[in-house]
């Protein structure tokens, strides 16, 4: 049996509050990012409840999945940070990913708080946290995007072009915002805890090699 951490009680509660909304229409809207809503409202709880909700199963099943593989790596470097104390280092890791929801939203906020026509939901802005403070530790590990495998620093590179490319651009229906705010506050985040791993990221990527 696997062992219940901290990331995987995330997945469980981001499952069981997806689940929970989807069956009632008044919890699926008053949880969602409504900028406008929190701005006039004082809807303040919609900055953290919006990264626990989920638009449908692929959604859903799509950052859970990427969470699951790169979350428990995130919660071992908080552990150790705070000298292999799973109880400190779970907990400083459950606030990280929650403070990480609330920081990948503040811009969309700031945006669209007169905009009562939008609303955004998801993990994806923590989840790119996660991800991106796992890429400064590991850049030269090998991601398989599609069925395509490259090196994560290579992805976190075209996966950042890209975001900050839609993001510029300001349509369709992907909140691209928080994926790039969420992945600057986790590699800030990393780099503030852990100094030493900016030159062993230069490091690890001096000495990669394609062949």
């Amino acid at each position: 049996m696997e062992e219940v951490t901290a990331n995987l009680l995330i997945i469980i509660v981001t499952i069981g509050m997806s689940l929970y909304a989807w069956s009632n229409q008044s919890v699926f809207y008053g949880w969602m990012m409504n900028p406008k809503a929190i701005d006039r409202n004082r809807e303040y709880h919609r900055f953290i409840t919006s990264g626990f909700i989920h638009a449908d199963y692929m959604h859903l099943f799509f950052n859970m999945y990427t969470l699951y593989n790169f979350g428990g790596f995130i919660e071992q470097v908080f552990i150790q940070k705070f000298d292999n104390d799973p109880r400190i280092g779970s907990v400083a890791y459950v606030i990280f990913y929650v403070v990480a929801i609330v920081a990948s939203d503040l811009s969309t906020f700031i945006k669209h708080r007169k905009d009562s026509n939008y609303n955004s939901l998801g993990a994806s802005g923590a989840v790119s946290a996660v991800i991106f403070g796992a890429i400064l530790f590991v850049p030269t590990s090998t991601l398989t995007v599609l069925v395509f495998p490259m090196p994560a620093f290579i992805f976190a590179g075209l996966y950042l072009a890209f975001t900050y490319y839609e993001m510029q651009r300001g349509n369709g229906y992907v909140n691209h915002s928080a994926h790039w705010w969420g992945a600057v506050f986790g590699v800030v985040v990393m780099i503030v805890m852990y100094p030493q791993v900016v030159p062993s990221f230069i490091e690890q990527i001096s000495n990669w090699r394609p062949f």
